[in-house]
C-alpha cells in the first residue's frame, strides 16, 4: 500500500502505475474509512479488475471472490439500499422524460438507452 485516501487506497502493484482499491471493494463489510482496514507499508493481495489504459487507471479489488467487469458498489450479500423516489417528479419538478430539467448528459443517456 502506497497510499490511502478517503475514496481507498493506492497499491504498487509492480508496473509504472499503482492500482486503486475503491473502499467499496476493500473488504465484504462496510467500510466507512480506509485507514481502519489499511494503511501505507502494509502488503495485501489483491485481484485486477480493470485497466483503463487511456486513463492510465487499474482498478483493484481486496476482495478476492470477486469477478473483473463486475461493479464493487458495496459489499457482496450486504444490504443495498434502492434510489430515493421523488414521486416521479426531476429536480426541477417536471414530470415525465425530455423536459426543462433534462440536461444535456441526460437527453445523451435516453438516447444511447434507446439504441441498445
Amino acid at each position: 500500500v502506497t497510499n490511502v485516501t478517503n475514496f481507498g487506497a493506492f497499491i504498487d502493484i509492480g508496473v509504472h502505475q499503482d492500482g486503486l482499491v475503491h473502499i467499496s471493494a476493500l473488504s465484504n463489510t462496510f467500510v466507512k474509512d480506509p485507514r481502519e482496514v489499511v494503511k501505507a507499508g502494509d502488503v495485501v493481495k489483491v485481484k485486477v479488475m480493470e485497466v483503463d489504459v487511456p486513463r492510465k487507471r487499474i482498478g483493484l479489488s481486496m476482495r478476492l471472490d470477486d469477478e473483473p467487469g463486475e461493479k464493487t458498489d458495496g459489499p457482496k450479500g450486504g444490504p443495498r439500499r434502492a434510489p430515493k423516489s421523488n414521486g416521479g417528479q426531476n429536480r426541477q419538478g417536471n414530470r415525465g422524460g425530455q423536459g426543462a430539467g433534462m440536461g444535456s448528459m441526460g437527453a445523451l443517456l435516453q438516447e444511447a438507452l434507446k439504441k441498445k
